[in-house]
């Protein structure tokens, strides 16, 4: 892999470093928020193009030194400003996925209500905490896997359903139209099947129980 391109050093004599502890400092706390990385410029008070640049030239030393190369002490600032950010927004990324979990199991505390009363026998102060908790929420579950897993579960993914019992379909053109209103009564019939047994509702079994 060839050397990367060497660069003439950013602060020529007399210009103030753009690059500074304090502007690192501010677009790593503003990635660890996850926010977007315009937002962490703006946060910042640099360009996003500025700030793209030096993640740039930040993971072409990161990657160079990780193929064995010497490593260029001009790019020592630019690694470490993409390791950090990089770490940064992973952390952000962890911690939501982490909410979207809470959400999804639901459990989440809302309300709690404490209330004191007096025992009716013992005569003694009872103290009891009641909480209310959040019900888990599909929602959650669906949104990550469409993001996740796009070609599976995104929008645009096609769901593949095969049912059988339906009989010969015909296929294609050359087979002639399909009798939709046929199509759905058999359809209508073999999940009726698959719901209620023939067996059940025949009279010949006296004893049984149908579990969801």
């Amino acid at each position: 892999m060839p050397r990367r391109k060497a660069r003439r050093s950013q602060n020529p004599a007399g210009r103030p470093r753009l690059l500074s502890e304090e502007v690192e400092q501010r677009l790593v706390s503003a990635s660890r928020t996850g926010v977007a990385v315009e937002l962490a410029a703006e946060m910042a008070g640099v360009s996003r193009s500025s700030f793209l640049a030096w993640m740039a030239r930040g993971r072409a030393e990161v990657e160079a030194r990780e193929t064995g190369e010497e490593p260029d002490p001009v790019e020592d600032e630019y690694a470490a400003l993409y390791e950090k950010v990089r770490t940064a927004r992973a952390t952000a990324a962890a911690r939501a996925m982490m909410n979207i979990r809470r959400v999804a199991d639901g459990g989440i505390v809302t309300k709690t209500t404490t209330r004191q009363y007096r025992d009716g026998v013992t005569g003694e102060i009872v103290t009891e905490t009641v909480e209310d908790r959040t019900p888990p929420d599909w929602r959650a579950d669906a949104w990550y896997l469409e993001r996740q897993h796009r070609e599976q579960y995104g929008k645009d993914a096609v769901v593949a359903v095969e049912i059988t019992g339906l009989g010969d379909i015909p296929q294609g053109d050359d087979e002639g139209p399909v009798d939709l209103s046929a199509l759905a009564e058999r359809l209508d019939k073999s999940l009726h099947s698959v719901e209620y047994p023939p067996e059940l509702e025949s009279g010949d079994v006296v004893d049984a129980e149908v579990v969801d």
